[in-house]
C-alpha cells in the first residue's frame, strides 16, 4: 500500500469518513487484494527466476528491526537540533506578565495558523489598544455547510471531527439563477476533465480562452477571498442549543469576560488561482476551505439577544454595547474583509470604519515582512499580486517554517517576533474548570497541528516518498490529486516548491514543540485518558514542555508521565548534540 502512493492515501481517507459516521469503506481491501493478486500472477509466472530473492526478502522481513549506527548517529542530530531551537523560546516568553485589565476598543480573534503570528503582531504594533486572540480557525462550529442554490455539503471543521451542526446560507431571490449556473459549472468542469472528453475539449476550445490566457498572464483578473453573500445561519438550533454552543465556544477561547465594543472573529483563506495544492494554504480546521463561514455563522450567533440574555445566565454577561463581526484574512495578499453588512449598527460605524484603516495598515507591515522571505519579492508590493498569477509557484509560503504549538495567554507572547513559526492558541488554566479546555486543545488542535508539522517534514527530508514531486510537471488527475508527469500514482504531500526556494529550503524540518502553560499533573490526567495523544509524545513525534505560574519554561516531559527540570535538560542538552 506504501507503494500505491496517493492512491492508497485517498482510500484510507474513504475508510477515514466512513468510521466517523460509523460506517465501514472497502476501498483499501480491494486496492490491496487485487495489488497481492498481480504479485502471485507474478511469482507464478516468473517463479525460477525470482523465487530465492523472494525468499532471501520474507526472511528478512522477519527478523526484528534494529536500527544501524547512521539512524542513530541521525536521531541524535534531528534531536539537537531541535533543542537549539527550544532553548530560544525562553526568549520569547515574557514571564511574570500579567494581563491587561482594562477594556481593550477591539478584541481580534484569529485562527491558530502560523500565519497569523505575523498579521497579529502587526496589528498590535499598529494599535496597541487591540487585543488579540488565537482559536482554532472553525471557531468551535463543526460545520456541513451548504451553499444557497447548492445541493453540496462542505464539512467545514477539522478532519478528526465530525460535522454536529448544519448551516447553509440562506435562499434569496436569485438562488435560483445562482443554482442554475453551479449545476452547469459543474457539468462544463466536468466534461472539461473527463477521460475521453478532455483530448476533444482541449482541440475544439483552446482557442476560446486566449484572452483568458492572455489576462491571467499579466495578472488582471483580481480575485478575492470570502463572498458577499447574506451571512449563514444554523437553523437546526434550539434555543437552548444555540446558548450551550456559544458558551463552549467562548470559554474555550478563554473569552469569558471584559468584551470590548467590537469583537472580531477573523477567519482566513487564501486567494490563489491555478493551484491544484490551494487546500494547504486555506484553513486546515476548516477542513480545507476558508473561514468566512465561520466566522460570519459565529458572529450571528452571539449577536442574537436571546444567546445573549442566555449567556447572562450561564455566568458570561455580554455588554450591550459589544457588536461580533466575522471577517475573512486574505493570507496571499494579507488583506483583511470585514463583513460588518451583517449586523448594521450606526453605533460603531466609526468604531468598524478605524479597525478596517488598522488592518490596512497592519497588512502593508506584514506584506513588507514576508517579502523578504519570498523569492522575487522585493517590496510588501509585490506580494499581493502573487496570488493571481496562474504562473506563480510559490504564492505563499503557507505554513512553512512551523516548529512550536504555544498555549498561553497572549501576554507571554505579546511583542515577541516569534517569526511566523509559532501556533498561538489562547489558554487560561486558572478559568478552565476540570481542566475540559485543556483536554479539548490536546486532543484536536495540538493533533492538526502536528499533523501539518509532520507533512512539513516529510516533504522536506523524504520528498520522493512523502512530497507531492514538482509542480511544473503536474497534472490534476479526476479531481482527486495530481501526478507527476503524464503517469504513475498519485502524488503525496507537499509540492517540492512549497518547501524550498530553489537555493535552500524553506521549511526547517523541526518536529513540533507544544509549550503549555498549566500544571503537569493536569496535562498528565488528560493524558493518560488519551492514549493516542500520549503516544504521540511518548514516542517521539513531538515534543512537549511546561511553563509554570510565572511564565517561566519549566518542565519537559519524556515519556509515561516523567517530567524533568527544563534547568537539569538544558545542561544535558550539550552532551546529546556531542554525541
Amino acid at each position: 500500500l506504501m507503494d500505491l502512493g496517493g492512491w492508497a492515501q485517498l482510500a484510507r481517507y474513504r475508510l477515514w469518513r466512513a468510521e466517523l459516521n460509523d460506517d465501514t469503506d472497502r476501498t483499501a481491501v480491494g486496492l490491496l487484494a487485487v495489488r497481492m493478486a498481480w504479485e502471485q500472477a507474478l511469482f507464478r509466472h516468473h517463479r525460477e527466476a525470482i523465487e530465492a530473492d523472494w525468499r532471501d526478502v520474507c526472511a528478512s522481513h522477519a527478523r526484528p528491526v534494529s536500527p544501524q549506527e547512521r539512524h542513530i548517529v541521525d536521531a541524535l542530530l534531528q534531536d539537537a537540533a531541535e533543542r537549539s531551537a527550544q532553548r530560544r523560546l525562553p526568549e520569547q516568553l515574557t514571564p511574570d506578565s500579567q494581563a491587561d485589565d482594562d477594556r481593550p476598543d477591539t478584541q481580534a480573534v484569529f485562527c491558530i495558523d502560523v500565519r497569523s503570528e505575523v498579521f497579529r503582531r502587526c496589528l498590535e504594533r499598529v494599535a496597541p489598544s487591540v487585543q488579540t486572540l488565537g482559536f482554532a480557525g472553525f471557531f468551535g462550529l463543526p460545520l456541513a455547510h451548504r451553499e444557497a442554490g447548492s445541493h453540496l455539503c462542505e464539512a467545514r471543521c477539522p478532519g478528526l471531527v465530525p460535522p454536529a451542526l448544519e448551516s447553509r446560507t440562506p435562499e434569496t431571490g436569485g438562488t435560483a439563477g445562482h443554482w442554475i449556473r453551479a449545476r452547469a459549472s459543474r457539468a462544463w468542469k466536468r466534461f472539461k476533465l473527463a477521460a475521453v472528453s478532455s483530448f476533444a475539449f482541449v482541440e475544439s476550445m483552446g482557442p476560446v480562452y486566449a484572452g483568458k490566457l492572455l489576462g491571467d498572464s499579466l495578472g488582471l483578473h483580481r480575485r478575492h477571498q470570502g463572498s458577499a453573500a447574506p451571512a449563514p445561519d444554523i437553523p437546526g438550533l434550539g434555543p437552548e442549543e444555540r446558548a450551550e454552543t456559544a458558551e463552549s465556544v467562548l470559554r474555550t477561547m478563554s473569552l469569558t469576560n471584559n468584551f470590548s465594543r467590537l469583537v472580531v472573529f477573523v477567519g482566513h483563506g487564501a486567494g490563489v488561482t491555478n493551484n491544484p495544492h490551494a487546500g494547504t494554504l486555506q484553513c486546515g480546521a476548516c477542513g480545507g476551505h476558508a473561514g468566512d463561514v465561520n466566522a460570519r455563522a459565529l458572529a450571528g450567533l452571539l449577536n442574537d439577544p436571546d444567546v445573549r440574555a442566555r449567556l447572562a445566565g450561564r455566568g458570561i454577561p455580554v455588554p450591550a454595547d459589544t457588536l461580533f463581526v466575522g471577517a475573512l484574512h486574505d493570507t496571499t495578499s494579507d488583506r483583511v474583509m470585514l463583513f460588518d453588512g451583517d449586523a448594521p449598527s450606526s453605533a460603531h460605524r466609526d468604531d468598524l470604519a478605524r479597525l478596517a484603516q488598522r488592518f490596512d495598515t497592519a497588512g502593508e507591515l506584514a506584506r513588507d515582512e514576508r517579502a523578504r522571505r519570498l523569492p522575487r519579492a522585493r517590496h510588501g508590493s509585490d506580494v499581493a499580486a502573487r496570488g493571481r498569477n496562474w504562473a506563480e509557484l510559490r504564492p505563499e509560503w503557507g505554513l512553512a517554517g512551523c516548529s512550536a504549538f504555544i498555549v498561553a495567554p497572549r501576554h507571554r507572547t505579546r511583542g515577541r517576533d516569534l517569526g511566523g513559526r509559532a501556533f498561538l492558541h489562547s489558554y487560561e488554566w486558572r478559568d478552565d474548570e476540570g481542566f475540559r479546555v485543556l483536554e479539548q486543545i490536546l486532543t484536536a488542535p495540538v493533533v492538526v497541528a502536528s499533523w501539518i508539522n509532520l507533512q512539513y517534514y516529510g516533504s522536506t527530508v523524504a520528498p520522493e516518498t512523502f512530497g507531492g514531486g514538482s509542480k511544473v510537471l503536474h497534472n490534476v488527475t479526476g479531481g482527486i490529486g495530481v501526478v507527476e508527469g503524464n503517469g504513475g500514482a498519485l502524488r503525496t504531500g507537499l509540492p517540492w516548491q512549497s518547501v524550498h526556494d530553489g537555493d535552500r529550503p524553506a521549511h526547517h524540518p523541526l518536529r513540533l514543540t507544544v509549550v503549555i502553560e498549566a500544571p503537569t499533573e493536569a496535562i498528565d490526567r488528560v493524558l493518560r485518558r488519551h492514549d493516542d495523544v500520549r503516544a504521540m509524545f511518548d514516542n517521539r513525534w513531538a515534543h512537549l514542555l511546561a511553563v509554570d505560574e510565572s511564565g517561566q519554561l519549566a518542565w519537559r516531559y519524556h515519556r509515561a508521565g516523567h517530567w524533568t527540570r527544563w534547568t537539569d535538560d538544558r545542561d544535558a542538552a550539550p552532551v546529546a548534540a556531542a554525541g
